[in-house]
């Protein structure tokens, strides 16, 4: 069972929150101070700390260094976009706004255990430890998927096993090969890397396995290989799912036996090759569709590895971000530059489609560009009209759509609770309550209750109202029907 620590001053709202979370079958602790929290209990042993961020004397974002790899949870009732901004820039998971919506805290803590399975298993010292390892591997980032590459990787590295790297384009893969072949004791041998998309169908044996002399009209001359190149160090093939199947063949014998023919030979000859190989390609299905030699996907599939997506790693998104904002200002000669709050508001609730090879793209384009000491969200090219602010959650959610949603443009330490009866109040005449409900990232039932709270009536008489009634009952009988 899972356990909690939930920190918070004011009574009513702990046991309310106790009782929530225990229904959900989750172990509860309690403190009413960062104090006490820390006298009364050893914040490791948690696999989540929820903490209100106002307390009678530390704040509850001192918790989240405290707490060591231990996911902390934000409350505030001071919901401004610059406070919860401050709050995942300090480290923390995520935070929800005050009043919150019950299924909406137990889907937030649901998600953020998930996302940190092993965290209160493992100590701070142990992680901190394991982080630091990697970060001189060029890695960036804590967050509990890529501590358990890490420490994969520093299992694997030393031995010859064969290796699949799994992860969205641009994740990082070619970074996890390279950390692979810098930790074996190959490290002084030669990495080659083959980009096997990159590489034309009639070309990719002739490069990966060489040929004799006059074995095919054009071969002048003998031609090493890639493989026999790579001999007694490491071959990357990335983007493996790419690869004729013709080749498939032809590596699969170099796997097995550590031999292989130039084309136009008759010799084979012996290698001492570590096979790497990624994709960001489902092999499985390419097997199961005859595309990708079943025999060969079990002979590279020893040892997996999976590379998370840029927007499932947590408060690593904009440690990363500033990461890469300080190299590309060394690299371009640049003054010092910082990103503005709703730079970082962007950055952290973007889905980045992309991955690390965007941010990288955007973060050099906006020091390109910027002629202040301070980058803002357009010069990263994100568009905050695009980002749906959710009041219950309090979190930032991407809009599924690419069209301007309106020319509403919040304030920067406007108040959650505030944007949503200005947003209601604008947009209620144009708009559904479905509508307006699905771009607050709330349901209809939290619409209508929190326009009873902050006493917004219901907006009858709009152009939109009707229509919009009509086409939800529609849904329903096509649901029904």
């Amino acid at each position: 069972m899972q356990q909690i620590l939930i920190v918070e001053d004011e009574s009513v709202i702990r046991t309310a929150l106790r009782r929530l979370l225990e229904r959900s079958n989750y172990k509860i602790s309690e403190a009413a101070s960062v104090q006490e929290a820390e006298s009364k209990h050893t914040l490791t042993d948690f696999d989540l700390i929820i903490s209100d961020l106002r307390l009678p004397g530390a704040p509850g974002t001192d918790l989240i260094k405290k707490a060591g790899a231990v996911p902390v949870l934000i409350m505030t009732s001071y919901a401004s976009l610059r406070s919860a901004v401050d709050s995942m820039r300090m480290g923390a998971m995520d935070y929800i706004a005050k009043p919150f919506d019950h299924n909406d805290m137990v889907t937030a803590v649901h998600r953020i255990i998930a996302e940190h399975p092993s965290t209160a298993a493992a100590t701070a010292e142990e992680l901190e430890a394991t982080a630091e390892s990697a970060a001189a591997e060029g890695f960036v980032g804590s967050c509990g998927d890529m501590i358990t590459l890490y420490d994969h990787i520093k299992k694997v590295a030393p031995t010859d096993t064969t290796v699949l790297v799994l992860g969205e384009t641009g994740t990082g893969k070619e970074l996890v090969a390279r950390s692979l072949h810098h930790q074996s004791h190959r490290k002084n041998g030669t990495m080659i890397s083959v980009n096997c998309a990159a590489i034309p169908e009639t070309l990719i044996e002739s490069e990966l396995f060489g040929y004799e002399k006059g074995a095919f009209t054009g071969a002048l001359s003998n031609r090493t290989g890639l493989i026999e190149a790579a001999d007694g160090g490491s071959l990357f093939l990335d983007e493996i799912g790419e690869l004729p199947v013709e080749a498939q063949a032809r590596l699969l014998r170099f796997i097995q036996e550590g031999e292989i023919r130039r084309i136009g030979s008759v010799e084979s000859l012996k290698v001492n090759v570590r096979l790497i190989c990624a994709t960001h390609r489902d092999l499985t299905q390419l097997a199961a569709e005859g595309k990708f030699r079943q025999d060969l996907y079990y002979r590279i599939n020893v040892m997996r590895l999976q590379l998370p997506p840029l927007r499932e790693r947590g408060k690593d998104i904009l440690e990363l971000a500033e990461y890469l904002l300080e190299q590309r200002v060394k690299k371009l000669g640049k003054a010092p530059l910082r990103f503005s709050p709703r730079a970082i508001q962007a950055i952290t609730t973007y889905l980045w489609p992309g991955n690390i090879r965007e941010m990288e793209n955007a973060v050099e384009r906006a020091v390109i560009l910027c002629e202040q000491d301070e980058i803002d969200n357009e010069l990263l090219g994100i568009d905050l009209e695009l980002v749906k602010v959710s009041q219950i959650r309090g979190r930032a959610v991407v809009s599924g759509t690419p069209s301007r949603v309106s020319s509403f443009d919040p304030p920067e330490d406007l108040s959650l609770e505030d944007y949503f009866q200005r947003f209601v109040l604008e947009h209620q005449d144009s708009m559904s309550e479905t509508e307006l409900a699905q771009k607050l990232g709330v349901s209809r039932k939290c619409l209508w209750e929190r326009r009873q709270r902050f006493g917004i009536p219901r907006n009858r008489g709009g152009s939109k109202a009707s229509p919009g009634r009509k086409r939800e009952s529609g849904v329903k009988t096509v649901k029904s029907g």
